[in-house]
C-alpha cells in the first residue's frame, strides 16, 4: 500500500522567471528541510510529498526545460551543466531518496527535449511547467518486461511490468520503455493519472532508499496514442546521450557523501572527540575525497560544455568526440562511486557502533547511499575507460582536453 502522509504547505509560493542563482538558493533551503524530514519518511511505501511540493513551488520542476519553454536550460543547455550538478548534489545532500526521484525528472525532460517532436516537447513542457507533473524514467525490468504492441487503430497496447519504478503512485509522467514486435527498444511516456495500472508495493522492501516507493508496476492493458512514443526505436541506447547522463546521479551520490562528512563532524563534536589524531586523519581523508568529487563534477561539466552547445549534442549531427565523452563520463561515475565508498568506510570507523545505531542520520544515509551506488554495469563502465585510453595515441595531457 501507499503510506498516507499529511499535505504540507510549500515553503514558497510558485515562482516564475527565476534565475539559476535563485534556484540554487531555494534548493539549499529544500535540502535543509529534506534532511530534517528524512527520518519521518524512512519507510517502505512513503514518498517525499512535502519535499516535492517545495520543489514545484521553487520552480525546480520547470528548471530543466529550455529557456524558450520557460525553464532555465538545466540539463539541456551544456553551458549550465555545472549548475545542474550543483543543484542535484544539493538535493542529494538533504535526502538521497529525493535526489534520486528529482534526477529521474531531469533525465526524462532531457530525453524529451533531445528526441521528442516539437509538439511533444511543447506538451510535456507544459505538464512540468504549468501542471507541476513529476516525470521519471522507468527502464528496469525482469523477464516479464514491457512489450509495446501496435494496434490496427493506430494505438499501442502495453503488456508486462517494470521494476524499480521510483515514485510509484506519485510520478505522473514516467518513461515506460519497452520492446516492439521486431525486438527494438521504444521510448514512451505513460500518463499515470489517466490510465489503470497495478503496483506491487510488497516487491519493494529495501534496506535503503525506502522513501522512493520503487515498486513493481504492471502495465498490462494500457493503451497509448502514437504521440506517447518518443523518438525512434533504439534512440534510448544512442551514445553519448545514454552514458553522459551518469554524471547526474553521480552528483546526487556525492551529495550523500557530503552529508556523511557533516554528520560525522557533528557526532564527534557531540562526544568531544575532535582532538584525537586518528579522527583528524580520517576527517582529513574524507575532506580530500569530497573535494576530489567536486573537481570531478567540474571536469564533467567542462567536457560536456566543450562537446556541444546542447547536452550530448544533436541526434541529427555526428560528433567525432562521442567516444571521449562517453569514456570521460564513465570515469566520473566510477571515481565518485569509489569516493562515496571511501567516505562511508571512514565515517563508520570514526563514529563506531554508537554512531551507526538509529536514530542517527548516519545510519540512514549509509543505507541509502549503499543501495543507490549499485547502478548497473559498473564493470563495463570502468572497462570502457580503459578501452578508450588504450586506443588513443595522444599524450596523456591531451587525452581528455586539448591543452
Amino acid at each position: 500500500m501507499i503510506v498516507n502522509q499529511p499535505v504540507v504547505e510549500p515553503l514558497l509560493k510558485p515562482q516564475f522567471n527565476l534565475s539559476i542563482q535563485a534556484v540554487l538558493a531555494h534548493a539549499a533551503n529544500i535540502s535543509e528541510f529534506a534532511s530534517k524530514n528524512a527520518t519521518n519518511i524512512d519507510q517502505p511505501g512513503a514518498f517525499p510529498i512535502a519535499e516535492f511540493q517545495h520543489i514545484a513551488a521553487a520552480g525546480l520542476l520547470a528548471a530543466p526545460l529550455d529557456r524558450s519553454l520557460g525553464g532555465l536550460g538545466l540539463g539541456i543547455e551544456a553551458s549550465t551543466t555545472l549548475d545542474l550538478l550543483k543543484l542535484l548534489k544539493t538535493i542529494g545532500r538533504g535526502n538521497l531518496a529525493v535526489g534520486r526521484i528529482y534526477e529521474g525528472h531531469v533525465n526524462a525532460l532531457q530525453l524529451i527535449q533531445s528526441f521528442g517532436a516539437p509538439a511533444q516537447i511543447e506538451a510535456y513542457a507544459a505538464d512540468a511547467r504549468d501542471l507541476h507533473k513529476i516525470f521519471g524514467v522507468w527502464n528496469a525490468e525482469a523477464s516479464d518486461g514491457v512489450k509495446i504492441i501496435p494496434l490496427a487503430n493506430g494505438q499501442y497496447r502495453l503488456e508486462g511490468c517494470k521494476t524499480f519504478a521510483s515514485g510509484s503512485g506519485y510520478v505522473e509522467r514516467p518513461f515506460v520503455n519497452g520492446t516492439l514486435p521486431d525486438g527494438r527498444w521504444q521510448m514512451c511516456i505513460v500518463p499515470m493519472d489517466e490510465v489503470a495500472t497495478v503496483s506491487d508495493p510488497a516487491w519493494w522492501q529495501p534496506s535503503g532508499m525506502r522513501a522512493t516507493a520503487s515498486y513493481k508496476v504492471d502495465f498490462g492493458g494500457v493503451e497509448l496514442a502514437a504521440s506517447a512514443l518518443i523518438g525512434q526505436p533504439d534512440d534510448y541506447y544512442r551514445q553519448p546521450w545514454l552514458t553522459a547522463g551518469v554524471v547526474r546521479f553521480a552528483a546526487v551520490q556525492l551529495g550523500g557523501a557530503e552529508a556523511l562528512l557533516d554528520e560525522t563532524r557533528q557526532f564527534l563534536h557531540s562526544l568531544g572527540r575532535t582532538q584525537d589524531p586518528y579522527q583528524e586523519e580520517r576527517l582529513g581523508k574524507m575532506a580530500i575525497a569530497i573535494e576530489s568529487g567536486n573537481l570531478w563534477l567540474q571536469g564533467a561539466a567542462e567536457v560536456i560544455a566543450d562537446y556541444a552547445p546542447i547536452f550530448a549534442g544533436s541526434p541529427m549531427v555526428s560528433n567525432a568526440e562521442s567516444e571521449k565523452l562517453v569514456a570521460y563520463t564513465n570515469m566520473v561515475r566510477s571515481a565518485i562511486e569509489q569516493i562515496c565508498i571511501d567516505v562511508m568506510q571512514l565515517c563508520e570507523r570514526s563514529v563506531g557502533t554508537r554512531g551507526l545505531l538509529p536514530p542517527t542520520q548516519i545510519e540512514r544515509i549509509i543505507r541509502d547511499l549503499t543501495l543507490y551506488l549499485r547502478q548497473p554495469a559498473f564493470d563495463a563502465a570502468l572497462a570502457n575507460v580503459g578501452q578508450y585510453t588504450l586506443t588513443q595515441t595522444d599524450p596523456v595531457q591531451r587525452l581528455w582536453r586539448d591543452d
